[in-house]
């Protein structure tokens, strides 16, 4: 895939987040598909791809009316989303679709809708991680993390500050759904899971769902909103099992994955001044930091010691407005499948307009912008005539949608507190973003 040559157009999350009883699976793909169909201006006609995971992708086009002419369900589990804008990007590039539209809805909260995860006695987890009590990431996670403090001499209070600063992160978005500070001892003091994992630790199971709409350069700028455009991407795989990595304290396929999206991207890391990791438990920002480059291994705790809301990495100022997975709302814990939030996420930061924030010495990430050419983004002559409303989206949707009468009323804020959140973060809309995906045990994924 060459720079920039595909972009996201629409970006967008569930219209709720946390506890959405009243919405199954399906209906959390729609809710999220039609509120970022309804911010890049288009209908469910206009789509003729279509990627999730979850659910089937024939069940997503059938139910919003979509007959699309190529697909992906690719499930890897929490990075299947990733993965599919990096397939998006090079299905586009190879003209089998021109407008895709990935999406992401999970209930993993209220459990409505949602299919049943079972494990068979003759897989690979079953014959050799279920019988000794491994049963999820909580469990599944203990052995590398453990062989990671041993190896670098860390304590739990180490695993505390990470919960402590993620916190910091979520009391700046009004999203999130745990916003009160906490402290070292709060964390400490929280239930034990599995050791050395405290309940503060790991990741909340919520309901929620995001989309994103991706098309080629030469068609992003007839969209209403700012276009990003993707750099680079990369991926790889691990072992299928977390206790069969080939280093505990170290993810080969994140490495493998991150390498891949710098050298796509053609930039390094002294260009990324936002940076977002994949942290559903504590320990796993110290792999993101590490593997990725951003420093060297055995460092990145001492980072979080010292961290708030602006990580200090060799003198340099990384907003690392991660997904904050063990504060916010998102659906992720046994079935960490959120990737389509810190991708939203990023792409609303990436678009979001110039503020006037930093008066010092530019950071070079200004030449390798993610948020492409200064231009504002202009209206097509079909949008500026007959603007889409909601409703209009709604009506396009079919029979199978007309039954869910939760979905009829639309509400975009998700928007306007996205935007309120780059703000407050203070992150700069014009350098490139890094967002990665660390689910553990299958893919690891990488995608600026």
């Amino acid at each position: 895939m060459k720079q920039k040559s595909i972009a996201v157009v629409g970006a967008a999350e569930t219209t709720k987040l946390g506890k959405i009883p009243d919405l199954s699976v399906i209906g959390l793909n729609a809710d999220a598909a039609l509120n970022a169909l309804a911010e890049a201006g288009l209908r469910p006609s206009d789509i003729d791809g279509v990627a999730t995971a979850g659910i089937a992708p024939e069940e997503l086009a059938y139910y919003l009316g979509i007959t699309p002419t190529w697909a992906d369900g690719t499930n890897v589990g929490g990075c299947s989303f990733m993965l599919h804008v990096r397939h998006a990007a090079a299905a586009i590039s190879e003209g089998l679709a021109t407008t895709i539209l990935v999406t992401h809805g999970e209930s993993g909260r209220s459990g409505v809708g949602a299919n049943a995860l079972v494990r068979t006695p003759s897989s690979l987890r079953g014959q050799f991680e279920t019988p000794y009590g491994a049963s999820g990431p909580a469990t599944m996670f203990t052995i590398p993390v453990l062989r990671y403090l041993k190896t670098y001499g860390l304590t739990e209070e180490d695993l505390a500050w990470v919960a402590v600063i993620q916190r910091e992160w979520a009391a700046r978005n009004p999203r999130a759904s745990f916003r009160d500070p906490i402290t070292v001892d709060d964390v400490l003091n929280s239930p034990m899971i599995a050791w050395p994992f405290r309940k503060l630790m790991c990741c909340l199971v919520t309901d929620g769902g995001g989309a994103l709409i991706l098309t080629s350069a030469d068609r992003a700028t007839d969209f209403p909103h700012k276009p990003v455009y993707i750099l680079g991407t990369g991926e790889s795989v691990a072992a299928p099992l977390i206790s069969q990595m080939e280093d505990f304290t170290s993810s080969k396929a994140f490495r493998v994955s991150g390498k891949k999206a710098f050298d796509e991207a053609g930039i390094s890391h002294a260009d990324v001044d936002h940076l977002m990791i994949y942290d559903a438990f504590a320990h796993l920002p110290f792999y993101g930091l590490e593997d990725l480059g951003f420093c060297k291994p055995g460092e990145a705790a001492g980072l979080s010691r010292t961290a708030t809301p602006r990580l200090l990495l060799g003198g340099r100022k990384v907003a690392s407005c991660r997904s904050t997975l063990t504060a916010a709302a998102f659906p992720t814990c046994t079935r960490a499948c959120m990737a389509c939030t810190p991708c939203r996420r990023a792409c609303a930061r990436c678009a979001a307009s110039r503020r006037p924030r930093y008066r010092g010495r530019r950071s070079r990430s200004a030449t390798a912008s993610a948020a492409g050419s200064p231009r504002p983004a202009r209206l097509s002559s079909r949008t500026k005539r007959n603007p889409v409303s909601p409703a209009a989206v709604q009506q396009q949707v079919g029979r199978p949608e007309r039954r869910r009468r939760a979905l009829q009323s639309f509400d975009l804020r998700d928007r306007a507190c996205a935007m309120e959140s780059l703000r407050v973060w203070g992150a700069r809309p014009d350098t490139p973003c890094l967002c990665t995906r660390y689910p553990g045990n299958d893919l690891y994924h990488t995608i600026y």
